[in-house]
């Protein structure tokens, strides 16, 4: 999830805490964009991330770039900001030392996963199956076959409301909902992806994969036909 508080955002904290409220979910796990972030500006959306949480756990981290942009790791729990461009390896391992978790954000994305060897694979916590705003309407066949022992995450990619769709993880925390708390179910991996409350895995393989791509499929053909009607309602609004 993106806020506004990434380049490319356009929600406010405030915005996404009363979405994701109303739609029952308990947490958001934020992943702002490097670029702009340094210390202080960490430091600072840490606390505007508890302000947000009213009712709903705001959960800050970055998501970071490697120099060429195109690695992307998903990073949470460590208290200070880690540096901008920096080699996936040194990212994993520092985030590692201050007792976060590293998710490979959209592995199709640029070929991201094939950049990284089998002992960087084996290093992360995480591999994103599903991310919504790049694989579509199905999970990445790609992410399944990379074979780690990594636990499967699904993510939103939200920087638009036409990026809701039923992909949440579960993630098990006793007692309090705190951000430490999440830190240390997503640390013992004791967090599952679903869509729809159901596993990733199981959609990510065989007929219930044809299915998913099917449709999306049909949503770009539906797309695509669509543009000329569009095209020709904005030029008779225009007159």
């Amino acid at each position: 999830m993106h806020s506004d508080w990434s380049y490319d955002g356009t929600w406010t904290l405030d915005e996404l805490a009363a979405a994701f409220r109303r739609r029952r979910y308990a947490a958001i796990l934020l992943s702002e964009h490097d670029r702009t972030f340094d210390a202080d500006r960490w430091a600072g959306y840490r606390e505007a991330c508890a302000r947000a949480s009213r009712g709903i756990l705001l959960v800050p981290g970055i998501e970071y770039s490697n120099a060429d942009n195109t690695v992307h790791t998903l990073v949470w729990g460590p208290r200070e900001f880690l540096g901008r461009g920096l080699p996936t390896a040194d990212l994993v391992a520092s985030a590692r030392e201050q007792g976060g978790v590293a998710v490979l954000a959209h592995p199709d994305w640029k070929g991201a996963a094939a950049r990284l060897d089998r002992a960087m694979l084996a290093a992360l916590d995480g591999v994103e199956w599903w991310n919504r705003r790049y694989d579509g309407l199905a999970p990445s066949a790609a992410a399944a076959r990379l074979g780690v022992a990594a636990t499967p995450y699904v993510g939103l990619d939200f920087h638009t409301r036409r990026q809701f769709f039923p992909l949440a993880m579960r993630i098990g925390v006793d007692g309090a909902l705190t951000p430490e708390a999440v830190f240390g179910a997503l640390r013992a991996r004791d967090a599952r992806a679903e869509a729809g409350h159901t596993g990733v895995e199981r959609l990510a393989r065989g007929a219930p994969l044809q299915a998913l791509r099917a449709a999306d499929r049909a949503k770009d053909a539906a797309i695509t036909a669509s543009r000329p009607a569009r095209r020709a309602w904005r030029s008779a609004r225009e007159r």
